[in-house]
């Protein structure tokens, strides 16, 4: 017995710190020496104040911003601590009355709109912290927050052309618009 025990503990504390400190270890930094800014979180800053990251949506609820997809995250949305989904099929009773009132207030909020709601304003993502929209939502949303701005619809339709990101790599995925972002030039315009 006392053969088989040593050597399962010395591979133990050998894959152990192998795999739990050392490779983490190397794997961190390389990555802050290639990508320093992304291994810090793709930190977005104010000055000197972080005021959020590239990768966590963030929810915006003034009429003067554009709005995030729903989160699906608890106690609060956008939650990064509890990341996922409602889990909710597309047939449960819940979703779909939660669909269709985010559809009521979507259309309250923007009566001039006459077209569908854009699917990603009314429904979480996966993760329920995507920092993205589709260009199709932030369009749907321009009257509403260039009237709540004092601005022209078409300074702000320039905006979120401006903001406006391709696939990834040009090939994967459609394009997007990254609502913090987008959010922080208008407080600047």
């Amino acid at each position: 017995m006392k053969n088989l025990v040593r050597p399962a503990v010395s591979l133990f504390l050998l894959l152990s710190i192998l795999t739990g400190l050392a490779y983490p270890v190397a794997i961190t930094g390389v990555a802050r020496l290639l990508f320093p800014r992304q291994a810090a979180g793709s930190l977005i800053q104010r000055g000197n104040e972080v005021v959020g990251s590239e990768l966590i949506g963030q929810s915006f609820s003034g009429k003067g911003y554009f709005w995030s997809r729903p989160s699906a995250t608890a106690p609060m949305p956008n939650n990064a601590a509890s990341s996922g989904g409602s889990n909710l099929g597309p047939t449960n009773p819940a979703l779909v009355d939660a669909v269709k009132a985010r559809v009521d207030a979507a259309r309250a909020a923007h009566p001039y709109q006459t077209g569908p709601v854009p699917a990603d304003l009314v429904t979480a993502s996966a993760s329920g912290l995507d920092p993205h929209i589709s260009p199709a939502a932030a369009y749907y949303q321009v009257d509403r927050v260039a009237k709540a701005r004092g601005m022209l619809p078409a300074k702000v339709r320039q905006l979120v052309d401006q903001y406006r990101e391709g696939p990834s790599w040009g090939i994967f995925g459609d394009s997007t618009v990254n609502v913090l972002k987008l959010n922080l030039a208008l407080d600047k315009a």
